[in-house]
Order: structure tokens, then C-alpha cells, then sequence
């Protein structure tokens, strides 16, 4: 992969996350309720992978 490829797609995932960050804070959601969803998403990814 070339390095401006990926460059830009670290730049995509930063914005992508300064934007969800964003848009909880403007909505009102807590956030501790948006790292327990990250956090039990990357939890149930986890098991679903090891169980195959």
C-alpha cells in the first residue's frame, strides 16, 4: 500500500471518530454509554471470532 494511501486512510478513521465523538456530544449521549458500546462491540467481535 503507498504511504499517501495510507496516510489518507489514517485521516479517514481519525475524522470518522472525531465525528461520532461529535455528534454524541451535540446529541447528548453520555460519554461513558458510547465507550461501553465501543467497548462491548469489540468485546462480541472478539468472541465471535475466536469461536469459529
Amino acid at each position: 500500500m503507498p504511504l499517501t494511501h495510507f496516510l489518507g486512510l489514517v485521516a479517514l478513521v481519525v475524522l470518522a471518530a472525531g465525528l461520532t465523538i461529535w455528534l454524541a456530544v451535540w446529541t447528548g449521549v453520555p460519554l461513558m454509554a458510547l465507550a461501553f458500546a465501543a467497548l462491548s462491540a469489540s468485546i462480541i467481535l472478539t468472541w465471535t471470532r475466536l469461536s469459529r
